[in-house]
């Protein structure tokens, strides 16, 4: 099963992410730890990358495609389950990109799943976590970047039939019997 899990910054993707990978025992793709590894690690990728991280910059784009891809291949070798996108893709050209690289591995996508919350409800859920980084401002910020670059996802996806909404407010065990009700279709 390969996934994606799109949302807006607070809508539970994070929540949800452990249980998903341990039902179905996919692997979590997750740039982030993609990039730090591959610094780690001294690669090619990682040593190109780590200026941009230095500089608190974003690393280009066809350096995290390429990380994307190993752990693609890799993920291929020693996870049958499959695998879950966290992270990416981000924007539209991310999607294409990614729909390209996955059906030339031969591993395309089995599902979106989008987490559908009302941005008051993120507004009111982020601002009671207490992070500094959580101020009002910040976070209407941050989801106008979602609503911008993010949400044309949910078109892509819903045209290439691969969209599945999932309502995503009640409790943490609500929501996660939904993304399983979605997900065990699929499985």
């Amino acid at each position: 099963m390969r996934i994606v899990l799109l949302g807006a910054p607070g809508s539970g993707k994070g929540t949800q992410t452990d249980s998903i990978i341990e039902r179905y025992g996919v692997s979590t793709v997750a740039t982030g730890d993609l990039l730090r590894a591959e610094v780690a690690a001294g690669t090619d990728l990682g040593q190109r990358a780590k200026p941009y991280m230095d500089a608190g910059n974003l690393v280009p784009f066809d350096i995290v495609l390429g990380m994307i891809e190993n752990a693609v291949r890799k993920l291929a070798q020693s996870n049958p389950k499959g695998f879950m996108m966290d992270g990416f893709p981000r924007d539209l050209p991310q999607a294409e990109a990614l729909d390209k690289l996955l059906d030339k591995l031969g591993q395309p996508l089995d599902a979106v799943l989008f987490i559908d919350v009302d941005y008051e409800e993120i507004v009111k859920r982020l601002l009671g976590r207490g992070r500094a980084d959580d101020n009002e401002d910040t976070i209407r910020n941050r989801l106008r970047v979602f609503e911008e670059k993010t949400a044309p996802l949910i078109d892509f996806y819903t045209k290439k039939g691969l969209l599945h909404t999932i309502k995503g407010t009640g409790t943490v065990e609500d929501i996660g019997q939904r993304i399983r009700a979605a997900l065990d279709k699929i499985a």
